[in-house]
């Protein structure tokens, strides 16, 4: 790799020290790197639509809605995109195994390989990669201050996530998966394309592939604090044994409403009141990943 974009935002937490460090890292591993800031939402999708075809690859540094930006303008088109971690959740760059010390993440993508990777495609034209969804999500996100996402980091969402389920919050929901219609009550429904949160600490349902030209909706419906904590424990061991409080369906189309309508997100970005529609584009974006160990 000789010639790479790098795609930043100048906004996101610890941006400027972040970029400089990624900058640094390339010059030292003698490939030349043009960085470009965003000034505006979308403005990441115009800049690769313009330039991407000029570099071996492109690189993210923001948050996850930075990187989708990227990877939604260059999705079908075979550019690879590297997703570094800058900004608060990382969620994508965590579910692709990237460092999330930037020297290392950048030396690991450099030396990577490249992945095809299903996207999901909403009703409205917008992506995601990692998951779409509402419930103790969406609030965990909706709910975060700025100042506190400054102060704590990825700790911001947990304290939020924590307080929707020590409430109880819960939704009546009705999703169709392939014109099948599923409904009962939940505290959290996600259309997931990765499985692993947190490093595969975490693995949200059974045989989750982000490469199989399916996603997989996964409700949860924990009746108090106890049955939560039960939940976390069996998604933390890799257990998707029939439990009344889990609920795990594979498809293509996929339809969520819920009552009263509730705020939705995708990869971290809001997208307003449901009810929203998904579907998967099969091996649509092509990443760079870290390699993985051979064992």
């Amino acid at each position: 790799m000789k010639r790479v974009l790098l795609v930043a935002n100048p906004a996101s937490r610890r941006g400027a020290r972040l970029r400089a460090a990624a900058l640094d890292t390339f010059a030292r591993a003698g490939v030349h790197c043009d960085a470009v800031l965003t000034e505006r939402i979308g403005h990441a999708a115009e800049i690769c639509r313009e330039r991407a075809a000029d570099y071996d690859a492109v690189f993210t540094l923001g948050g996850d809605g930075t990187a989708m930006e990227v990877v939604g303008a260059l999705a079908h088109t075979g550019r690879p995109v590297a997703v570094l971690p800058g900004g608060t959740g990382n969620l994508i760059a965590r579910a692709l195994g990237t460092p999330l010390v930037m020297r290392r993440a950048v030396r690991a993508l450099l030396d990577g390989e490249l992945q095809q990777v299903d996207l999901g495609l909403l009703d409205d034209g917008r992506r995601f990669a990692f998951a779409a969804g509402v419930g103790v999500d969406s609030q965990m996100i909706e709910r975060t201050s700025p100042w506190l996402k400054r102060r704590l980091g990825v700790g911001a969402y947990v304290f939020a996530a924590a307080g929707a389920i020590i409430r109880r919050d819960t939704i009546h929901v009705r999703a169709t998966v392939d014109g099948v219609l599923i409904e009962r009550d939940a505290a959290s429904v996600m259309l997931t394309n990765f499985g692993a949160v947190l490093k595969d600490r975490l693995s949200l349902g059974p045989g989750i592939r982000q490469d199989d030209g399916m996603l997989d909706l996964c409700v949860f419906s924990p009746g108090g604090l106890k049955d939560a904590i039960r939940i976390l424990w069996r998604l933390s061991r890799k257990d998707f044994r029939t439990d009344p409080c889990m609920l795990f369906r594979r498809g293509e189309v996929f339809r969520i409403e819920t009552d009263p309508p509730c705020q939705a997100q995708a990869d971290g970005d809001l997208l307003g009141p449901t009810p929203f529609g998904a579907r998967v584009e099969p091996r649509a974006a092509t990443l760079l990943v870290p390699r993985k160990k051979k064992r």
